[in-house]
């Protein structure tokens, strides 16, 4: 009996740590599943947030209407024989310097050449100086048709070489980014300050662009979206061959060229919708691959953004001030928490 007694206890001694430690961990496990609730509980409503936020639709900015085009603004007049009129600086120089300057002094010149080549002609005719003149050297006219150019040479270059450091003067760190790049045979535009992905722009059919009341060969399916009274800076390049990015009445032309980046800026000062044309032989639709400009107020051109899925300057910068105002008054509700 005394032997039985032995190895009973024998027995409970060797399985005493093993029951200690089960005992233990059940009431781990009771701590456990009485704390599971709470955490659920406790993360409910932050998931609940969660799938909310997840769950809310993104408002859509709806884009505004499409510009109609004015007749004879941004595009060529009938019987025009001048520039077209002008909506930037640089354009305005540009057509001063053209219609008031240098037409006028072409005309004066060439109404003098013939004049002096009609007198010569009659003044020294064979019939009235049958005994033809000798003379070699005249140092008065010598010295006219020698200064006078010069003159004219210096008066045109004072305003010309302004004119050409403005169109190449570097846009202001403020300026909208725009990427152009010519293809075969169309044009593609891409934002990179607003976030806006490249979209690409077609040529009209005629029936298209007739509905739509806009010039045949000119309209474009997806325009160039630009601001008013605030400066562009374009980067232009070509993807396949050399195209040419041209808008008349922008004063803008400039190469795309394959592996170039070239950089052409203005200010536009109207809205209003601005056509022009691929101006370098690039391949079988040269022709077809028009510029569509639509000049909108500032606040349009931002709903315009918006609607394009972009971003407009300053807003990341914004939110990041709301959120470090947003810091400091929930400091202290974490540490009363803790």
């Amino acid at each position: 009996m005394n032997k039985v007694k032995s190895l009973v206890l024998a027995g409970l001694l060797a399985f005493a740590p093993s029951i200690a430690m089960n005992g233990q961990a059940l009431a781990q496990d009771n701590v456990a599943a009485a704390a599971a609730p709470a955490a659920d509980n406790a993360a409910a409503p932050a998931d609940s947030a969660a799938n909310a936020t997840e769950a809310a639709p993104v408002a859509k900015v709806a884009a505004p209407p499409r510009m109609k085009p004015t007749e004879g603004i941004g595009m060529p007049k009938p019987g025009e024989v001048t520039l077209q009129e002008q909506f930037t600086s640089t354009g305005h120089t540009a057509r001063w310097l053209h219609d008031k300057m240098l037409l006028p002094l072409i005309f004066a010149i060439s109404i003098l050449v013939l004049a002096l080549m009609l007198y010569a002609m009659w003044k020294f005719r064979a019939s009235a100086n049958p005994i033809p003149s000798k003379t070699s050297h005249n140092t008065l006219i010598e010295v006219v048709w020698t200064v006078l150019p010069v003159l004219i040479l210096l008066v045109v270059a004072v305003p010309s070489i302004g004119l050409l450091a403005d169109q190449y003067k570097p846009a202001p760190k403020d300026a909208l980014t725009v990427k152009v790049t010519g293809y075969q045979w169309y044009w593609g535009y891409e934002y990179p300050d607003a976030g806006i992905p490249e979209f690409v722009s077609n040529m009209l059919t005629e029936e298209q662009a007739k509905a739509s009341g806009e010039p045949h060969q000119l309209a474009a399916d997806n325009r160039l979206v630009l601001p008013v009274g605030r400066p562009i800076k374009l980067i232009i390049t070509g993807a396949d061959v050399i195209h040419s990015f041209a808008v008349p009445s922008l004063w803008v032309k400039m190469d795309a060229v394959p592996g170039r980046l070239n950089e052409k800026s203005f200010t536009i000062e109207k809205p209003g919708v601005y056509y022009g044309q691929c101006s370098e032989l690039c391949g079988a639709r040269h022709g077809f691959m028009p510029i569509a400009i639509e000049a909108l107020p500032p606040a349009q051109f931002d709903q315009w953004v918006l609607s394009q899925g972009g971003k407009l300057p300053g807003a990341a910068p914004a939110a990041a001030e709301t959120a470090q105002a947003a810091a400091p008054a929930a400091a202290p509700v974490a540490d009363a928490k803790l």
